[in-house]
């Protein structure tokens, strides 16, 4: 399969819609990369949220702020009230573009590169329950955190395999309900394991399924890439969503990092998805919402 070809079928199944709609780029914004930002349902313990509190606020704040779309990042999607949820969004006219997993790893241990089989069978088993919550927004699934390290003990081989197993089962999950999956690149201080864009690529090569894609950070890229802008073009046919943050976590334009060139990169690649701001929530929430929106689109 040609590569234009390969990025044209996964995001068949990413379309983050409410309504019937062929593309996400129409609309308001068409032509440009929409906006969205990481929204946790309560009590969650990863500091990169600028909201996390309360849900039914937090959402209203978006819309408020004139993000198009809210990430939403949930632990266990069985923990939580989906009618509410479902409806809050709705009520606000935002989309959806992606579910964040990374939560069954940090505040569970849940992970496909386990070196037990039961605790990677349980990550596989959440990572559907995933996939059946984000097929109602037609939303991907992101695999970051959730896929592990390479443990102690635990060869470099073993761990890849089990983690290809596991995506694998997965991904033909989503593939019955036009859900997609996109693999996170994190930096080496997270885990040891899919740290850079390039060995991310070789990965989803190997996964060999049309409905995987790749999830850029640019907080993660700052640490491993040798160069961002050339490591983003090089993702072109395997992207499907970007986090944005700067270079100390806060929202673009509150470190050192050129999102006026990373912008430019991204759209010399001609993506059209989302940027979604994973960002800490300071000086406070509020304020940080607010400097990712204005600072990102006074460049897109």
């Amino acid at each position: 399969m040609e590569e234009r070809e390969r990025r044209s079928n996964l995001k068949t199944g990413s379309v983050i819609v409410f309504f019937p709609s062929p593309h996400r780029g129409e609309g308001k914004g068409e032509g440009q990369m929409k906006k969205s930002i990481v929204v946790s349902t309560p009590e969650a313990k990863f500091s990169a949220l600028a909201f996390k509190e309360d849900f039914a606020r937090s959402i209203k704040k978006v819309a408020e702020l004139d993000y198009e779309g809210v990430e939403l990042a949930i632990r266990d999607p069985d923990k939580v009230d989906e009618e509410r949820i479902t409806k809050l969004v709705k009520s606000y006219h935002l989309e959806v573009p992606a579910i964040g997993t990374g939560q069954a790893y940090g505040e569970e241990g849940l992970s496909f590169s386990h070196p037990h089989p039961e605790i990677r069978k349980r990550a596989v088993n959440r990572i559907k329950d995933h996939i059946n919550f984000a097929a109602k927004f037609s939303a991907q699934v992101i695999i970051g955190l959730i896929r592990g390290k390479v443990e102690e003990g635990v060869s470099q081989e073993d761990a890849e395999k089990w983690t290809l197993d596991c995506i694998r089962e997965c991904a033909r999950k989503a593939q019955e309900l036009g859900v997609s999956l996109t693999i996170e690149p994190l930096n080496r201080y997270e885990t040891n394991f899919l740290n850079t864009i390039a060995e991310t690529i070789n990965f989803v090569k190997k996964v060999n399924l049309s409905n995987i894609g790749i999830l850029i950070d640019t907080f993660h890229m700052n640490i491993e890439e040798v160069s961002m802008y050339e490591s983003i073009r090089n993702s072109k046919n395997y992207l499907s969503h970007v986090h944005v943050a700067d270079s100390n976590r806060w929202a673009p334009g509150s470190g050192h990092l050129d999102f006026t060139h990373i912008i430019k990169t991204l759209e010399e690649i001609d993506y059209k998805d989302y940027i979604s701001a994973e960002i800490l929530p300071l000086p406070d929430p509020d304020s940080a919402a607010r400097l990712a929106i204005e600072h990102l689109r006074g460049i897109s």
